[in-house]
């Protein structure tokens, strides 16, 4: 019952409708028809602002932080790997964020739940794929791109880290080939943009613009 009330709860927590919620709140508009329809920040940063956009960010993330942090604790009475709980209950929020159960099943792509995730399992780890996240923002002016590689690089340490002894959490090593292919996934769309030259840059924080034709 313990497991059960876990997977229910970080679930219906990674559920919980932010970028609708704000939507609604603050133009009475429905986020999923503006702008690229995503239930994600970066589109409720596009399309209502950057105060909006970074408060969704937030608490997107404390959705994933508060399932691995704290709900994961219901399970700690049945095993002592506590690494497998916060794991078990971290994936339940990242799969309720993207397909909640108050949207029809249909909602953001994983990444700022993740973050939230991870920042309690992995902190410092973190840290370095947040400079990898902003470090290709600012050169690229792509989010998605930058999610997939900061994904990807927190993927590629641990899974070095496993092989070469520092940790020897199979549970993690699982999840960190897991999340880079998932959120990869959830970005299929931006690929095919990307592919076609049609994904939208935020190019106000790129450090190289092109310059206007004369």
């Amino acid at each position: 019952m313990n497991i059960a009330a876990l997977i229910i709860l970080s679930y219906l927590a990674g559920s919980f409708p932010t970028a609708l919620i704000m939507g609604y709140a603050l133009k009475g508009v429905d986020i999923r028809t503006l702008g690229s329809g995503n239930m994600g920040a970066t589109n409720v940063f596009r399309q209502l602002g950057a105060p909006a956009g970074i408060i969704t960010l937030l608490i997107d993330m404390f959705k994933g932080f508060a399932s691995a942090f704290w709900i994961s604790r219901l399970g700690s009475g049945l095993t002592d790997d506590g690494i497998a709980l916060m794991i078990l209950a971290g994936v339940c929020a990242i799969l309720g964020h993207t397909f909640t159960v108050f949207a029809g099943f249909r909602g953001g792509k994983g990444v700022a739940t993740a973050s939230g995730m991870v920042i309690a399992i992995s902190p410092w780890i973190v840290l370095i794929c947040a400079g990898i996240f902003l470090l290709t923002l600012l050169l690229t002016g792509y989010v998605s791109v930058a999610s997939m590689l900061a994904v990807t690089t927190f993927g590629i340490i641990h899974v070095v880290q496993y092989l070469i002894g520092v940790t020897d959490s199979l549970w993690l090593l699982v999840f960190s080939v897991f999340i880079p292919f998932f959120i990869i996934w959830t970005h299929r769309s931006n690929l095919k943009k990307l592919a076609a030259g049609e994904e939208s840059r935020f190019e106000r924080v790129m450090i190289f613009k092109k310059k206007a034709k004369q």
